[in-house]
Formats: structure tokens, C-alpha cells, sequence
């Protein structure tokens, strides 16, 4: 069997599995935030926090809840790392330096699990499961509660209540992540990933010599990091790891777990506004833009143009052996059009154009289909922008799922898509004009370029994953990378929120001759193009300075 058949085979695989998840695993999770029972845990832990989970909440108040539950996981964090020297399970290891563990809290309190660290090397037992993989879990379940508060939006009339924060974090981790990561985790270990509390051995080499091993908790921390569209990982090599991703079957399955719950939230948004043909349309848009993508980026992989590259069957360099061009072009094509970050090869070693695919991905908002929440609510705000679009062209009021776009949904709108390209833009060309950062460039032109713009794309849309040969473990790239996290993360919840209350507060438009039909593929196709243009009219002349002048050169 070819490479190329291999890849579309194991491409077909995973689109099988991800069809027959999507329906039960999405009304699984439309009956989990629409119930109003309370699992006993539940109970205990909202009486732990001092929280009424049947409170419901307007868009200020859920925004506080949001803020102030990240602040302290973020405080939290940070102090656990400090204090690591002092800490059992430390395996030796000093306390974090104040930029990075900063760096790290923000990181992994805001979904992105951007690491500056060697995993191995740094972190131990316990910062890396009572705060690592902690972060995980809820960062990962406040996304989703966002992304709920905004369909509540859509979906309830003329009341501004949104839900209660704390009923939707508790009920996501409880009842949807902590189960899926434990079948999950089960899967990996059996399948040869390491799940342990071991301390540093010593290893010998096949070429002589010997080298230092640690465990871990790995196996458990894995399955939340793909399922949560999270990223970081245990060790540096990251999901290029034996102990992370032992075989090519994990490999499949770990792209598996990190689509599901982004492309089956969508039938979920379908059952809670009442119309799964709109959630269907969404999941179009979704499909669409991934497939795309997967299809180029494994072109541009395996006909890339070149003597070794054609005798070697595509571009291998920087691509682990065991999974070969097909498997890694579709692992870093889902990653990057997730908030996920996971690697299993080197996005640095691309070709030119494939390492623009990547960077692409990320700066179309990781909406197709994105994090684990946040992707929903991106591509929400993407639709809104899209009905707006065509209402201009045929001069009729914009309406959408009932309700009237009006000016103050547009400005919510628009100032959610300029956030992170003005984060991206501001501080990429403050490093490139500054002497320190450049000097954490290990190429120049325009890949040193591109290592740069691909870092602070990655921190600003919460992705987390890197382009490697920069060195981003300086107190410039620690602080701004981190303060370009916590901005990409908060601001646009503000602005989702806000255009959540605003909707929920209108009366239901009845649809007419002249409404836009919005679960049509006509619809799709709009929504489609208005984000390729958006994207591409923000960000074309930054990647017409990094990747494709490289991919072009080449």
C-alpha cells in the first residue's frame, strides 16, 4: 500500500468515526444542558464552592463567574509552581522562574497549553496533575459553557438569563469530560501509552550510553488534552512521544478525541434552538473548510517538487517514522484548526506552504471546527457576520434562528474578529523590531519570520502549539505570550456574552418570504467564503512575508 492510499484510508477512518459518534455523543450533551436535576456530586461540589446552580444568570454576572473562576485558576496555578521545590513528587525539580510560571498559568487556565518548558525536564507529579491537567479539565468545560450561553441566546425570548455558570462547568466536567477522558485514558494505556508515578530512571541507548527517563501520570493527562482540545504535553516531544502515542492506532484515535466534541456540539446547538438542520449547517461549514484543508495539506506534503523529496515519497523531515506523511499532515491540519496544539511532528519542518496551512488554520479563528466550545461560539459569531453580509446585498434587515441582527449584534461581532489579529499583528512586528526577541530566532528570512508570526498566532487563538527553532523560554516571549493568551481567551468571551444577552432579550422574528434560509447549502457556501475572506484580507500580507514567500522560494 502507498503512503498516499495509506492516508486517505486512515483519512476516510476517522471521518467513519467521527459520523457515528456525532449524534448520540451531541444529544448526549443538548440533555445535559437543558436538564434541571442535580447529580449528588454535583450537589457537594456546589456546596463546597458556595454556589446555587438554579440561579440564573444575566451576561454581566456569567462573565464574572468566567473571570473570576480563570483568576483564581490562574493565581492557583502559578503559586503551585513556585512552590514545586517544596512539593512531594517534585522528582528533584527547583521551582518555576516567575515569567514562566506565569508564561504556564495562562497557558493552561486559557485552553492554550502553549509550553516553553521540556515537560520532562520541569514539571513534577503534582503540578502536572493537581494543576496541569486540573486546567485541563475546566478550562476546557468554561468553553463550553460559553458556547452554551450563547445559544441560550438564540434560543430563548424577550429575558436576558443566560443559565447559571456554575451549574454549566460543573455539569460539563462532571458529566461529559471526566467520563469520555476516562474511557479515553483506558484506551491509551491499553494501547501502550505509560501511566504511572515513577520516578527518573536510567535508560541505556542501542548506540552506547545511557539517558534519563521519568513517568507519569501520561496516559490520563493525554486523553483530556486531545479531548479538551488542550495540547500540552507531558513530555517535549509531545504526541511524537512513544510513552504519549505509542502506535498508529493511537494516532487515529487522538485525532478522534480531539474533533468529537467540537463537530458534535454542533447537533447539540441544533436540538437546543429547536432546528438540528441548522446545527447540520454549521457542521457543513465545518466539514468543509477541514477537509479542505487535510486535501492541501497533504498535497502540498507529498508532491512537494524536489529529487529527495520525490524519491522519498513526500516531505519527511521533522515527521515520526511510525506515522508517516498521510497520518501527520491530517493530525496537524486538525490541531491547528483546533484550540488543541498537540503535535506529532514538526510544523517547523513542513514545506513552505504546508507550515502556511497550519498557520492558516489558526488565524481563521480555530472555528472548523475549533476548541472544545469555543469553536461553536466562533463560528456563530462567523454566521452572524455572514447574515449581515447578505442582508446588506438584497436590502433587507438581517435575521438569524429568529432573531434581528441589529447594530449592536455587528459591533459585538466586529470587535470579536479584530481581537486576535491586532493581538497578532501589534506584537509579532513589536519582536521582529526589537534586538532581544530576534535573538531567539535560530533562522532567518522568511522562516525566522514565520517561527515568530506562528507564536504569537498560536497564543493569541489559543492553540498552543509551535514552529520550532525559536526559543520562546526568555522573560519577552514568557510575559508577551502570555499576556497575548489571557487577552485571546477573555475579550472575545466578553463579546460573545454580551451579544448572548442581547439576543436573548429580543422577541422571535417570524420567518417571511424574504428570510434568509440559513440551514440551506446556499448559506454554507456563504458562510464559508466570508471567512476565507475575512481571514485572508486580515492576515495576507503577514503570510505573504513568512510562509508563502518561503513556500514560493522553494
Amino acid at each position: 500500500m502507498g503512503p498516499v492510499l495509506a492516508g486517505v484510508l486512515q483519512l476516510l477512518a476517522l471521518i467513519t468515526a467521527l459520523a457515528l459518534a456525532h449524534v448520540p455523543l451531541g444529544t448526549y450533551m443538548a440533555r445535559v444542558y437543558s436538564c434541571d436535576r442535580h447529580w449528588r456530586v454535583e450537589k457537594w461540589i456546589y456546596k463546597g464552592i458556595g454556589a446555587d446552580p438554579d440561579t440564573q444568570m444575566r451576561w454581566p454576572a456569567y462573565l464574572r463567574g468566567v473571570l473570576a473562576f480563570s483568576a483564581v485558576g490562574v493565581l492557583f496555578l502559578y503559586l503551585l509552581q513556585r512552590l514545586q521545590g517544596h512539593l512531594p513528587g517534585s522528582l528533584g525539580f527547583r521551582a518555576i522562574d516567575p515569567d514562566q510560571a506565569f508564561n504556564t498559568a495562562a497557558s493552561f487556565v486559557t485552553n492554550t497549553n502553549w509550553q516553553s518548558y521540556y515537560g520532562e525536564q520541569t514539571m513534577g507529579h503534582v503540578v502536572q496533575t493537581a494543576g496541569l491537567a486540573v486546567q485541563n479539565f475546566v478550562s476546557a468545560a468554561v468553553g463550553i459553557a460559553v458556547a452554551v450561553a450563547l445559544v441560550r441566546g438564540f434560543a430563548r425570548s424577550r429575558t436576558g438569563e443566560l443559565g447559571n455558570f456554575w451549574s454549566d462547568l460543573v455539569r460539563g466536567t462532571v458529566r461529559i469530560l471526566l467520563p469520555l477522558a476516562l474511557v479515553a485514558a483506558i484506551v491509551l494505556v491499553a494501547c501502550g501509552a505509560v501511566q504511572n508515578f515513577s520516578g527518573i530512571h536510567e535508560v541505556g541507548q542501542f548506540m552506547g550510553g545511557s539517558q534519563q527517563w521519568n513517568g507519569g501520570a501520561v496516559a490520563s493527562q493525554e486523553a483530556i488534552k486531545e479531548l479538551g482540545t488542550n495540547g500540552g504535553g507531558y513530555f517535549n516531544a509531545n504526541s511524537a512521544h512513544p510513552f504519549e502515542n505509542p502506535t498508529p492506532f493511537t494516532n487515529i484515535f487522538e485525532i478522534f478525541l480531539l474533533l468529537v466534541i467540537p463537530l458534535a456540539l454542533t447537533r447539540t446547538f441544533g436540538l437546543m434552538v429547536g432546528s438540528v438542520r441548522q446545527g447540520y449547517a454549521i457542521l457543513a461549514t465545518m466539514a468543509t473548510i477541514w477537509v479542505g484543508f487535510t486535501a492541501l495539506m497533504m498535497w502540498t506534503e507529498f508532491a512537494h517538487h524536489g529529487p529527495a523529496l520525490e524519491l522519498a515519497g513526500g516531505a519527511y523531515e521533522g515527521k515520526e517514522v511510525r506515522f508517516g506523511v498521510g497520518s501527520s499532515s491530517i493530525f496537524a491540519v486538525a490541531t491547528t484548526l483546533t484550540s488543541t496544539g498537540a503535535v506529532d511532528s514538526f510544523h517547523s519542518s513542513f514545506t513552505g506552504l504546508g507550515g502556511g496551512i497550519t498557520m492558516l488554520g489558526m488565524m481563521l479563528g480555530e472555528i472548523a471546527p475549533g476548541g472544545t466550545g469555543s469553536g461553536l461560539y466562533g463560528m456563530l459569531i462567523m454566521a452572524v457576520i455572514a447574515v449581515f453580509i447578505a442582508g446588506l446585498m438584497v436590502g433587507r434587515t438581517p435575521e438569524y434562528l429568529g432573531k434581528k441582527i441589529g447594530t449592536r449584534e455587528i459591533k459585538f461581532a466586529a470587535c470579536y474578529i479584530l481581537i486576535t489579529p491586532a493581538l497578532v499583528v501589534v506584537l509579532t512586528a513589536a519582536a521582529m523590531a526589537l534586538p532581544t526577541p530576534g535573538d531567539s530566532m535560530t533562522n532567518s528570512g522568511a522562516h525566522g519570520f514565520s517561527e515568530i508570526l506562528y507564536a504569537y498566532t498560536s497564543a493569541s487563538n489559543n492553540n498552543g502549539s509551535a514552529f520550532a527553532g525559536l526559543n520562546a523560554d526568555t522573560q519577552w516571549f514568557n510575559s508577551s505570550l502570555g499576556v497575548a493568551m489571557l487577552l485571546g481567551r477573555f475579550l472575545p468571551m466578553v463579546f460573545v456574552l454580551a451579544m448572548a444577552g442581547s439576543l436573548a432579550e429580543q422577541r422571535p422574528v417570524p420567518a417571511t418570504a424574504g428570510t434568509l434560509r440559513t440551514e440551506k447549502p446556499l448559506f454554507t457556501g456563504l458562510l464559508v467564503g466570508a471567512i476565507l475572506i475575512i481571514t485572508g484580507l486580515t492576515y495576507f500580507p503577514a503570510l505573504a512575508l513568512g510562509p508563502l514567500a518561503e513556500g514560493l522560494a522553494s
